[in-house]
């Protein structure tokens, strides 16, 4: 049995022992809004199929009557795979129910095809289960599969991704059929925000924006607990927002996109253009940049605008409690700090401006953790 099959109330106690941890009773009404006789009706049947479990009385100090008996999820009951696809390699976690990494690999993609690197997917699968000592396809209950461009979970669509050229590409059924389990996929952006949601930055947030500067641009949004995804698919991509008086081309193919100015690839390409060395690196640019190279810096302050504006568009739009900046593009994020928070501090319009920016580099394993809890929040949370 799937918490899918259960009455909306119980998956509405279970996402909340999964984000909060372990809680009386009395507490789950609280935070859910439900009846100390509701709470126990649901509760029951998950307890008794292993969903959730008893662990004892809280350490605290006795208080008149009978200490509360603590509820928590029981994470063993249910292991997936999280999968991230880059245009060079696959990261891989095998994660329990809340999400903790119990294996991780990285393979390197020989080929960009997509026959190729669905069977790349199903020996990675196949080596995090063996790693973490489990036997056979029965041992995970599901896979989770991130890629960056515009992906429909629902369809188990990569209408596009721009760093390995697919289009329409049912890649849930390929991988699902490859690795003989239920697979979703999601574009990884929102995926990242999902983990972040459940035991990162954006734990306890009503409202929260997750936006990578990296290869791409993009961002999660958060709205009322819900990581969203829009109608048709494509909520969140701030690097396609245009920016004034920018005539560098994107990779979807439009003028003046953030992305064209301010992704890794972008910034690359402007300090060889105002160095006139074709061959500097990215690295190579941020080395310049650290010296006082005014040229190069000029680039990495235009990219910190380009960010500025989209994070105030973000602020501006839905109002979140807090902007959580990730991604590779990160590991520069000195460079552009100030004009990013100038130009957020410019354009968040009244109270947006309070909205608190943090910066949180993430290795690509949290990436893959988030494609696991994707997979696991299906369990409970049914495609709509």
């Amino acid at each position: 049995m799937t918490l899918a099959d259960q009455p909306p109330a119980a998956a509405l106690v279970f996402q909340t022992l999964l984000q909060h941890g372990p809680m009386s009773r009395a507490e789950i009404g609280r935070r859910t809004g439900l009846t100390p006789g509701a709470v126990t009706k649901v509760a029951t049947p998950l307890m008794t199929d292993g969903w959730i479990n008893e662990v004892g009385r809280p350490t605290a100090a006795r208080t008149n009557g009978r200490p509360a008996t603590l509820i928590a999820v029981r994470a063993e009951r249910a292991l997936f795979a999280g999968v991230k696809v880059t245009g060079e390699e696959l990261i891989g976690v095998l994660a329990d129910l809340t999400a903790r990494p119990l294996s991780s690999r990285r393979v390197s993609l020989g080929s960009r095809d997509v026959g190729s690197v669905v069977l790349a997917i199903a020996r990675l699968v196949d080596e995090l289960r063996a790693a973490a000592g489990l036997e056979g396809a029965d041992s995970l209950h599901g896979v989770g599969v991130t890629i960056s461009g515009d992906v429909d979970s629902q369809l188990g669509m990569v209408q596009y991704t721009p760093f390995l050229n697919w289009r329409r590409v049912p890649l849930a059924e390929l991988v699902e059929s490859a690795v003989g389990t239920p697979t979703v996929i999601e574009n990884d952006v929102r995926a990242l925000t999902v983990a972040e949601q459940w035991f990162g930055a954006g734990a306890g947030l009503s409202t929260f924006a997750l936006v990578t500067v990296g290869a791409g641009i993009g961002a999660g949004l958060s709205i009322g607990g819900r990581v969203v995804s829009g109608a048709h698919g494509v909520a969140g991509e701030v690097g396609h927002l245009p920016v004034s008086g920018v005539e560098r081309v994107c990779t979807c193919g439009n003028t003046g996109c953030v992305e064209a100015v301010a992704s890794t690839h972008a910034i690359t390409e402007q300090a060889r253009q105002a160095t006139g060395d074709p061959g500097l690196t990215m690295d190579e640019a941020v080395r310049l940049a650290h010296t006082g190279d005014p040229a190069v810096r000029a680039v990495f302050a235009h990219a910190g605008h380009a960010v500025g504006l989209a994070l105030a568009c973000v602020a501006n739009l839905i109002g979140p409690e807090r902007i959580i900046i990730s991604g590779e593009g990160v590991a520069s994020y000195d460079l552009f700090a100030d004009h990013i928070r100038q130009t957020f501090v410019d354009h968040a319009f009244g109270a947006a401006v309070d909205c608190d920016l943090v910066v949180r580099p993430l290795p690509f394993e949290e990436w893959a953790r988030g494609g696991a809890a994707v997979a696991a929040q299906r369990v409970f949370v049914p495609a709509r």
